[in-house]
């Protein structure tokens, strides 16, 4: 597993799986917050990881419920029985209530009532949580969150894109349930307008909002999209 600080307060875990797999672990003054948990190999490494920090784990934050991105949990819950969060609308396709868009079967990553939902102001906006501002950005999936340190105005993007020397791609179209509403979703980048974005399965993105216009463009042309109403990103 490469580990690399890329602000004061993040830092990357990665390890690789014919693909990069990436999760990070953010430091507040309670502890860590780790955002995502990769595949199951990746565990050992991971709790090695907070073992040297040397700091509690508080909680895990969770872009979305895909496997890749769960894989660990177990272990590391066995380790640090903290709470799991995500967002609402992820959730009854985590516990396998329903099948995730564009699957035939529902399958259970985690058990009923292990992941807790993301709380959310009396106006249903995503509170902040371990020094980060959670943002709904469907399409990968029907919950999928990006979760912003503001500090270092590092935004942490899950699967929301993929990247290419630096250059924004769109998310893995075989595992996107809705790639035009992925696409309408990067207009939080336009919103918050971060110095780095980060991505689980390749590299980070520079000041990546002068980029969006042509992306947005690119994408929905290809997607046949035509006229598509582009806004102020509402964050849910």
């Amino acid at each position: 597993m490469k580990i690399e600080a890329i602000s004061p307060r993040v830092w990357k875990l990665r390890s690789w799986l014919i693909i990069p797999i990436t999760v990070w672990a953010v430091v507040d003054e309670e502890g860590l917050t780790l955002v995502d948990a990769g595949i199951g190999p990746m565990a050992g490494g991971i709790l090695r990881f907070i073992a040297d920090t040397g700091l509690p784990l508080k909680q895990i934050v969770l872009t979305h419920g895909h496997s890749d991105h769960t894989g660990a949990l177990n272990k590391l819950l066995d380790a640090f029985p903290v709470p799991v969060y995500a967002h609402r609308d992820e959730i009854p396709y985590m516990e396998g209530r329903l099948p995730y868009p564009r699957r035939k079967k529902a399958a259970a990553v985690v058990a009923a009532g292990a992941v807790r939902s993301l709380e959310t102001d009396a106006d249903g906006r995503l509170l902040p949580i371990g020094g980060l501002v959670p943002y709904h950005t469907p399409g990968h999936s029907p919950g999928h969150v990006a979760y912003f340190e503001p500090e270092a105005a590092v935004l942490l993007a899950g699967d929301l894109f993929t990247s290419k020397r630096g250059a924004v791609r769109r998310p893995m179209p075989a595992f996107t349930a809705d790639m035009a509403e992925a696409v309408r979703s990067s207009e939080i980048v336009d919103r918050l307008r971060p110095a780095r974005l980060e991505v689980c399965h390749s590299g980070p993105v520079f000041d990546p909002a002068g980029q969006m216009p042509a992306y947005r463009e690119a994408e929905l042309r290809r997607l046949g999209v035509r006229n598509a109403k582009v806004g102020i990103f509402d964050q849910k």
